[in-house]
């Protein structure tokens, strides 16, 4: 391929993004596939199994036709809004107004756009830390600054409000939450929702809260919408998405909900970047929300039921302490004591044929710890763990 003969230095926001975690662990991966190595992969939390039929063929169906090739309205079908905004009823106890419920090209596009609506230079993005490394990048690509709220262990994973200073609350102007939680797996209760509320009033702060994983939980457990506490819709908005809820990570469809305003502010954006989403796949979503799915969502539930227990009594009984998730398809685990999260997963990769995530992925406060994914086949899972038995093995005999 020729050179350039224009300048293709990239831009300053660019050069201060940090490499996308993922592409460096597929980097890893393919050097070991390369040597042969039949490699088991923990990492990235894409589910293995197919999208529900019925939503397949809601799809087939709207695609043939010719009404749904033409470019759709940035706002979105009705179809769809009314959709979304029943299911936030029936799954949560909030009432959405449809006119107030977004499509979303999946919700990581938005989580990467609203920044630009409401953040401006000089402004502080207040972001958890370990996180998932949009909410920083985001930050980044709007050419604001970011501030790590740490997440740890004897906290339950959640954020210590008191504890941010007072002039970083002075200039925050949003910030990002997460619960059911990745990486970390952990959960919110609806008084922690509360506190959030109290302290975004008291600071004029956006809370965003990601709720990806909202339907992907354990034991009888329902995790809580931000939304449905009281005042949270006058401070934030929350971010739904199909890709785990329905087996539909590559169809890219999500919702946002919550403070009018606020999701005004997201589609002013989207409306000058994007041009909606194709009308097919939003009736896919209506087939998704509003068909009768629950017993295959049982059944999926049950799944991961079986391979979280799989995976932490396997490594549990090895002497590893690993605490079941409530919530979310990851296992958050402490690595062995004088060990990095980067030496632990290089050594399973490489004495193992074992990918994991080291927690310093997700950010500093996540040294300490591997990201373990529950998104492959059962069989692989128990492949995993008895891979992993030797290598834990040789490490407690240093």
């Amino acid at each position: 391929m020729a050179r350039s003969a224009v300048t293709t230095e990239l831009a300053d926001r660019l050069k201060a993004l940090p490499p996308y975690l993922f592409v460096q662990i597929d980097e890893l991966k393919k050097a070991m596939l390369a040597k042969g190595v039949d490699v088991v992969d923990l990492g990235i939390g894409d589910p293995d199994r197919p999208t529900p039929g019925p939503i397949v063929e809601a799809c087939a169906r709207a695609a043939r036709d010719p009404a749904n090739h033409r470019y759709p309205t940035n706002q979105g079908l009705a179809e769809f809004r009314e959709a979304a905004a029943a299911w936030m009823k029936s799954r949560y106890g909030v009432a959405c107004d449809p006119a107030d419920v977004l499509p979303l090209l999946g919700s990581k596009e938005a989580i990467g756009h609203i920044p630009l609506a409401f953040v401006n230079p000089g402004n502080v993005v207040l972001v958890p830390d370990p996180c998932y490394p949009v909410y920083r990048s985001a930050t980044i690509l709007a050419d604001a600054a970011y501030r790590s709220m740490p997440l740890i262990e004897e906290n339950g994973f959640l954020p210590d409000y008191e504890a941010i200073p007072a002039e970083v609350c002075r200039t925050a102007r949003l910030m990002y939450l997460n619960y059911p939680n990745n990486p970390t797996g952990a959960v919110a209760d609806e008084a922690f929702f509360e506190r959030t509320v109290e302290f975004a009033r008291a600071n004029d702060i956006i809370v965003v809260h990601d709720a990806a994983y909202l339907e992907v939980a354990y034991d009888g457990y329902e995790p809580p919408s931000f939304l449905a506490v009281a005042g949270a819709g006058d401070v934030g908005v929350e971010f739904h998405s199909l890709s785990k809820t329905f087996n539909m990570t590559g169809w890219r469809i999500g919702w946002a909900a919550g403070n009018a305003e606020i999701v005004a502010g997201l589609m002013k954006v989207k409306s000058n970047i994007d041009s909606g989403m194709f009308q097919a796949l939003q009736l896919c979503a209506v087939e998704a929300l509003s068909g009768d799915l629950s017993s295959w969502r049982a059944e999926l539930a049950a799944l991961y039921t079986t391979r979280r227990d799989i995976l932490c009594d396997g490594l549990n009984a090895m002497g590893w302490r690993v605490e079941k998730p409530k919530a979310s398809f990851y296992v958050w685990v402490r690595v062995p004591e004088g060990m990095t999260s980067a030496g632990v997963a290089a050594e399973l990769l490489e004495h193992g044929g074992v990918v994991v995530i080291p927690g310093t992925g997700y950010g500093e406060a996540g040294e300490g710890y591997v990201r373990m994914s529950l998104t492959l086949a059962t069989e692989r899972i128990k492949e995993a763990v008895r891979r992993i038995g030797p290598v834990y093995k040789r490490w407690r005999s240093k």
